[in-house]
């Protein structure tokens, strides 16, 4: 990867209802979330992108928003990035003057991509007794959008699907399922 560090990492999360895209330009979601065991067995622990994020506003840097982890192929900007207790929550807009930013929001809208992954390194991290790495100090660089995400079990809320409509369907939907195991049918 030209220009990029080759020592980043790169983690990628989907997550239900939490990427969302708003009049095709403005799209906020969960990059990562505190706790979650990935398929590489790693797991972020609060806190990790604090020192990182404060770092980053000190020296007037952003975040930046890339297309699939490709540093030539920047598609907006992310305008909030902060940690809160369920994770790293982002908030940005694609850039409808950039050909692959219009790309995306249609991919977003048709569900053919519903994952973001970040690009970091890691600062420290510890093993568990189950052998998951504890990611406590992450240095972040960038957060993608992508096809596929290390979090199978996350989704994303499709164009114009507010989070709690999306939490509804999705609340209705393994209620359902209860039902149909119960009812035996």
């Amino acid at each position: 990867m030209k220009g990029m560090r080759m020592d980043l990492e790169r983690k990628f999360c989907r997550f239900d209802a939490a990427l969302t895209v708003k009049d095709g330009v403005e799209i906020s979601g969960y990059a990562s979330l505190f706790g979650a065991v990935d398929q590489g067995g790693d797991v972020v622990q609060e806190g990790a992108y604090a020192r990182s994020l404060r770092a980053l506003e000190r020296e007037g840097r952003q975040v930046k928003m890339l297309w699939q982890h490709d540093p030539a192929q920047p598609i907006g900007v992310w305008d909030e990035v902060r940690e809160d207790a369920k994770g790293l929550y982002v908030k940005g807009r694609l850039l409808e003057s950039v050909e692959k930013a219009r790309e995306a929001a249609a991919l977003i809208e048709a569900g053919a991509i519903d994952g973001l992954s970040i690009g970091y390194r890691t600062k420290r991290a510890s093993k568990n007794e189950k052998g998951q790495r504890l990611l406590s100090e992450l240095e972040l660089w960038e957060v993608s959008l992508v096809t596929f995400p290390m979090l199978p079990s996350a989704r994303v809320g499709a164009k114009g699907e507010s989070l709690l409509d999306a939490s509804m369907r999705e609340l209705a939907g393994a209620l359902e399922g209860a039902r149909r195991m119960i009812s035996g049918g």
